[in-house]
């Protein structure tokens, strides 16, 4: 829906944690991904971070992307709930 981004992977730990950098040049934010063993299962932590909140661009970004990470969650939610049936 928003295009292409460039991103540049950061740090990789394999079955653990995905950070990459996301959007160079314009946002400089970083998006990190990472898994935790939980009782019988795997939580799944989200952390976007990095916004500049002095500029317009960063205010508008992370408004619209605190609204758009939610959704994007309970898509993954639901896909892995399917996966498990």
């Amino acid at each position: 829906q928003w295009g292409q981004q460039p991103c540049e992977v950061l740090t990789v730990e394999p079955e653990c944690l995905l950070r990459y950098s996301f959007a160079s040049g314009t946002l400089d934010t970083t998006i990190t991904w990472r898994l935790q063993s939980e009782g019988t299962g795997t939580r799944l932590f989200l952390e976007h971070a990095g916004f500049d909140l002095d500029s317009p661009l960063g205010k508008a970004a992370v408004e619209g992307m605190g609204n758009g990470w939610p959704g994007l969650l309970r898509r993954i939610e639901s896909v892995l709930g399917a996966a498990v049936r």
